[in-house]
């Protein structure tokens, strides 16, 4: 007697797919982004900060900058995103690693990139851009940035931060 092969899986598989992905939905419900506090005010933006286990924080450019009383061009022919606080500039492009901050290069740890049409940068950007002393509590899910006036001069060389 030959045994019938079944295009179909079996009910176990079934049990075990739909009980992994009830799992994981409930994960997924229960997580939720980090809030962003500027000078301890709780700041939203359409697009929720990017955050990463290993303690890594990318903020929405635009949410933060007028957070802290900063301008925001964006020059779509060129993709340079330009922030003006004072007689502060910081200019930065996404996809590149390197900013120019009051007209000194400064390398970025990490290149800005775009999330649903917003610029996305990482937290000690934000930090040298605005003299800002920043952190990011994983556990709490909360980032913090403390300002103080203006933004930190530039460098004659090129720092890493």
């Amino acid at each position: 007697m030959e045994k019938k092969l079944s295009l179909l899986p079996s009910r176990g598989l079934v049990l075990a797919t739909a009980l992994l992905a009830t799992l994981a939905s409930a994960v997924v419900a229960a997580s939720q982004p980090a809030s962003v506090h500027v000078d301890g005010q709780s700041i939203a933006a359409d697009v929720p900060p990017v955050t990463s286990i290993k303690g890594d924080a990318f903020l929405p450019l635009r949410a933060v900058a007028d957070s802290v009383g900063a301008d925001t061009n964006y020059d779509a022919k060129t993709g340079i995103v330009e922030l003006i606080r004072g007689n502060d500039t910081l200019r930065l492009r996404a996809g590149e690693s390197v900013a120019v901050l009051n007209g000194k290069k400064i390398a970025l740890r990490h290149a800005p990139f775009a999330v649903r049409g917003r610029t996305m940068v990482g937290l000690y950007t934000i930090a040298k851009a605005f003299g800002s002393k920043v952190s990011y509590d994983h556990k709490a899910a909360k980032i913090s940035i403390s300002t103080s006036p203006g933004m930190v001069e530039a460098g004659a060389q090129v720092d890493e931060f």
